[in-house]
């Protein structure tokens, strides 16, 4: 457990295959996959990976109205976009990351 916690404190995207295979390479010992998903979820790791149907929308999430349904765009800069793109973690109310574009 002690090799799996400080591999995984170096590389969290580790999953329990790549695990499996580092700890057998690594460490010259014949790990079955099984017992790494089970120390995994002993020691509560997850890792840090999109999880599937990381794409679909909440069922509550609002839809903003498209306002340039009637509007003719006939002339440069008469319509302007921008996106603020902000990653870090909101309990720490750190930025890791601030995209203004």
């Amino acid at each position: 457990m002690n090799k799996i916690d400080v591999k995984f404190t170096e590389c969290p995207f580790y999953g329990v295959e790549r695990m499996t295979d580092y700890i057998n390479y690594s460490y010259g010992v014949g790990v079955n996959v099984k017992r790494i998903r089970r120390l995994y979820q002993k020691m509560a790791l997850d890792t840090l990976m999109p999880k599937p149907e990381l794409s679909k929308k909440a069922k509550d999430a609002f839809i903003f109205p498209y306002l340039l349904n009637n509007l003719t765009i006939d002339r440069p800069n008469q319509v302007w976009q921008t996106d603020i793109t902000c990653e870090g973690s909101i309990d720490s109310l750190q930025l890791d990351l601030l995209y203004i574009s």
